[in-house]
């Protein structure tokens, strides 16, 4: 078991998430930066679908109970094994009675810690992920509290060791990140030509409502074009009729809010453009304030970043391996 001593901002159960049940509103919820999570995975010897600490911003301090391996990934967070130092992107060897903390990030906004056998809370439609809107899933349904006590799985076969690392070639970088590639559509016809070009020149910073439900930020004012609303649609010039929300859409009420793993399933405001599935990862690593903006790409352009995506996280896996 790991006995949670200190919660920590926000600190939640989540694996690769639920899938099958988008018909019926429930979104995938699982690991904000699925990267980071796969690789912490990795470095202790799980499959990457087993279940992750995904800690937001400022961590918790955990009691273990038994020897085990435990690796964190993702942003830093200055932790510590019984007040010494430890990496992220490594794997490290828990003895019974070992406490790990976490400090606040100091780069990236969220980490993941895996343990060996995974985090072994129960099922909930085919995943461990929390979710916390309905409250269910993952630890209870909530973020961790103090006096939580978490069960560690069983480990199969050969134990891995410590002292796993990720190369620094292979590791993301936080402090300097690139624009975020979208997919114009479904609706960014309702905005104006000028209007769609300064969505791509602007800059756009996180706000603090920045969530595991939507990544909201601020910029420029967007221009719609103008028209009578067709029946079933809101006054507002952002409403359409009620379509879908694919996880990484941008919705457009007033200021963009990129939907992110818990967001709802569908509504009527209009979405311009998809984040690719890489750039998730990395928005999810933007923190409160970060500034940055997006590119335009094209479908041909993001599959090639998925395939160089996977490519990355096999060279991490055979690294890891050798």
């Amino acid at each position: 078991m790991i006995e949670v001593l200190e919660s920590g901002i926000s600190t939640t159960v989540q694996d690769l998430g639920r899938f099958g049940h988008y018909h019926i509103g429930m979104p995938p919820s699982g690991a904000m930066d699925l990267l980071s999570h796969k690789v912490a995975n990795y470095l202790v010897g799980n499959d990457e679908g087993e279940a992750t600490l995904e800690v937001t911003y400022q961590g918790p301090d955990l009691k273990f109970d038994v020897d085990t391996v435990i690796a964190i990934a993702g942003a830093d967070m200055d932790a510590t094994i019984n007040d010494e130092s430890v990496d992220t992107w490594e794997s490290y060897q828990i003895d019974a009675g070992d406490v790990l903390s976490f400090n606040f990030s100091t780069e990236g906004a969220r980490s993941y810690l895996a343990v060996q056998g995974g985090i072994d809370v129960p099922l909930m439609m085919e995943s461990r992920s929390t979710y916390t809107l309905i409250g269910i899933g993952g630890h209870e349904g909530r973020s961790l509290e103090s006096g939580d006590t978490l069960p560690i799985g069983n480990v199969d076969g050969d134990s891995v060791h410590d002292k796993r690392r990720v190369p620094n070639e292979l590791r993301p970088g936080y402090s300097d990140m690139a624009p975020i590639r979208v997919v114009m559509g479904l609706c960014d016809y309702r905005l104006t030509d000028e209007s769609k070009a300064e969505f791509l020149d602007a800059k756009w910073t996180v706000t603090p409502e920045a969530d595991r439900v939507g990544y909201r930020v601020e910029g420029i004012d967007l221009e719609f074009i103008e028209r009578e609303q067709p029946f079933g649609a809101g006054p507002d010039p952002s409403n359409v009729v009620d379509l879908g929300y694919p996880v990484g859409s941008i919705q457009v009420p007033e200021q963009p809010i990129v939907l992110m793993r818990d967001a709802v399933t569908g509504g009527g405001y209009a979405t311009i453009g998809t984040v690719i599935s890489p750039d998730r990862n990395r928005l999810a690593q933007h923190r409160t304030h970060q500034s940055f903006s997006f590119e335009a790409v094209t479908i041909d352009e993001a599959l090639t970043a998925r395939t160089e995506h996977t490519e990355r996280l096999e060279a991490i896996q055979s690294t890891l391996s050798e």
